[in-house]
């Protein structure tokens, strides 16, 4: 008898998870309180800095709020590599936790200064690779392969639906309380997550002690040697790094080529936001697909549907295009997650996916600093067409490289895994092709 809804979902195996479903309750409330720091990390650095110079502490809040976790890759790599999945993320949260807890401390205590906020912002960061390899890694122990790719859409649907929802409502407390106060929630939602952390889950520290004591590099060094894992990476770095300029050129479009207010570009962020939670949904439906190919027909979708906004469509056109593209977005993490945790034994993912998320949280900064002066030098609206083209590009080349690797006989990582230990079986190897 075919199984009804919601059994029939592929979600069900996640959210009926012994385990995963005690984590998930505190995933969801640290991600909303993530989604009000994105508002009030600004806005306390909009109230601590001189009126000439919010600009560049703004920017300094915010790149230390992400950035440092490529440094903590590296720095406690000897120390964390083979540890667990819970492990890890627990530890991260526990960090951000006590980091942005000391932030309200500080105010309250009458020494809360520009430089000390971003240093405890760049501490709470350190260990956020760790701690995003670390979730990843918790599903390919804790669920069959057949399961990874509807597990990490269900994190990116609750990733995706605290970017709707926690902006607004940060709003409203900033409003009430005050950025500093929002950022305690944070703090608090953190701590939560930590708990959460170390009572749902059993510790499984023991089964991977053989890799600790590796090289502090070591998830580069795997990376490297793997073509397929390498392609990947670069195709994110890419794909991240081109999609950079678009939050420069977007409001200066808005305002310099349509001649609108804030209001609309709140709309556009809004249906990107609104189709990035339909496609997180739609991601755990596509486990029958294809990864690879799925994963670059991503990127060759989302570039096309950037397209209206940079031949300058009009606002019935370029609006539903940019939603359609906030669709397309959204399942991208997970197959390139997917594929991670297919390609790599589950003693070395967390090295694997901490070096890809410190390279990563590089991409998109990078890709915004190249902005300023791609929108000062030919405008808003040929930036938006650049970057369209450019990914369209990106994504045909991969494909590219991705066919003439299978015409010549050699699919991605099934040397490597056949003689790694603890790899993937050959079955697994098969499934991937």
């Amino acid at each position: 008898m075919t199984a009804r809804f919601p059994r029939s979902s592929p979600y069900w195996p996640v959210v009926s998870h012994p385990q995963l479903r005690r984590v998930l309750p505190g995933l969801a409330v640290s991600a909303l309180g993530d989604g009000m720091a994105v508002v009030a990390v600004t806005w306390l650095a909009i109230d601590l800095a001189p009126a000439d110079r919010r600009g560049i502490w703004i920017a300094l809040a915010m790149a230390a709020y992400s950035v440092p976790s490529a440094v903590g890759t590296v720095v406690f790599g000897r120390l964390l590599r083979g540890r667990g999945g819970a492990q890890l993320a627990g530890w991260d949260a526990i960090l951000r936790a006590g980091a942005l807890a000391a932030i309200p401390v500080a105010h309250l205590a009458g020494v809360l200064t520009l430089g000390l906020y971003v240093v405890l912002l760049a501490a709470s960061a350190l260990l956020h690779s760790w701690g995003s390899a670390g979730r990843f890694t918790l599903i390919a122990e804790l669920l069959p392969q057949r399961h990874h790719l509807p597990a990490n859409a269900l994190l990116g649907t609750i990733a995706g639906f605290a970017t709707i929802v926690g902006p607004p409502l940060a709003g409203l407390l900033i409003g009430w309380a005050g950025p500093v106060w929002v950022i305690a929630i944070d703090a608090a939602t953190f701590a939560a997550l930590a708990l959460t952390y170390r009572l749902a889950l059993p510790t499984t520290d023991g089964v991977q002690r053989a890799e600790r004591g590796a090289s502090r590099t070591a998830g580069f060094a795997v990376i490297r040697r793997d073509p397929a894992l390498l392609g990947l990476l670069l195709l994110s770095l890419g794909f991240f790094f081109l999609f950079g300029p678009v939050y420069v050129a977007m409001p200066i479009h808005i305002t310099d080529d349509l001649h609108a207010s804030a209001t609309l570009l709140g709309i556009f962020y809004t249906a990107f936001g609104v189709g990035g939670l339909v496609g997180g949904l739609v991601a755990g439906y596509l486990r029958r697909w294809p990864l690879r190919a799925t994963t670059i027909g991503i990127v060759v979708g989302f570039g096309a549907t950037m397209l209206p906004l940079g031949l300058g469509a009009p606002l019935v056109v370029s609006l539903p295009a940019f939603a359609l593209a906030g669709l397309i977005w959204a399942p991208y993490m997970s197959t390139s997650m997917a594929l991670f945790q297919r390609s790599t034994s589950t003693a070395q993912l967390p090295a694997v996916l901490a070096a890809n998320g410190a390279i990563l949280v590089l991409a998109v900064p990078l890709g915004t600093m190249l902005g300023g002066p791609l929108v000062g030098a030919v405008g808003a609206r040929p930036t938006l067409l650049f970057c369209a083209v450019a990914i369209v590009a990106l994504g045909l080349i991969a494909g590219g490289f991705a066919i003439s690797r299978r015409s010549a006989g050699t699919p991605g990582g099934s040397r490597r895994n056949a003689r790694t230990p603890g790899g993937p079986t050959g079955t697994e190897v098969s499934a991937r092709r």
